[in-house]
């Protein structure tokens, strides 16, 4: 199994997708998870009882408003879940919304499924959050998908901003493209002060 596949066990936009995702896919998403480490923003917990397993890690970025645009053009020729994405972050318009020049965006947070419940998450994005405040960053901002990883961000006291019902989502022909599992049933953007 795929780095990935592990650690994307339960998310509910992959969750909805019928059928396996080819292998190709899973390598370009490794490679640009891989990229975003590069920024220097990511934070990671490792099992040292496990030879230093990776069991938590929350994927972040700097980001400024043309990278709305930049996504937004990225979409355009791709499948549905970086659609829902691009048109999330359009309508969200946090840039705006805040008036700011550049964010911290918490791009994934993942939890292995045997380390889940342990408070892991918390802890990690109260780091990623400290190290944004460090780096100048004014804001976190954060695209939840899960009902649980939105109701872990709120807990820290970030704020829903913006929300999109699956359900509401729908390709050229007016029909419905995700079918999450419940209790997920809107992807959430959410923000804090740092």
């Amino acid at each position: 199994m795929r780095a990935s596949e592990r650690f994307f066990n339960g998310e509910p936009l992959f969750a909805a997708i019928a059928g396996p995702i080819d292998p190709k896919r899973w390598k370009r998403l490794d490679e640009y998870h891989e990229s975003l480490i590069v920024d220097g923003m990511c934070v990671v917990a490792i099992d040292e009882e496990q030879n230093g397993r990776v069991v938590r890690f929350v994927l972040a970025e700097g980001q400024c408003p043309e990278d709305v645009e930049k996504h937004r053009q990225e979409a355009e020729g791709s499948g549905h879940i970086k659609r829902l994405l691009s048109k999330v972050e359009v309508e969200a318009n946090i840039f705006e919304r805040y008036g700011l020049s550049k964010l911290l965006y918490s791009h994934l947070t993942c939890v292995d499924v045997s380390m889940r419940g342990k408070g892991l998450g918390q802890r990690l994005a109260n780091c990623a959050m400290d190290l944004g405040r460090s780096k100048g960053y004014p804001l976190m901002a954060a695209f939840c998908t899960s009902f649980y990883s939105a109701r872990q961000k709120e807990a820290l006291g970030m704020e829903c901003i913006y929300s999109l019902k699956y359900e509401d989502y729908k390709d050229a022909e007016g029909k419905v493209v995700f079918f999450p599992p419940e209790p997920h049933k809107e992807i959430r953007v959410l923000a804090i002060k740092l």
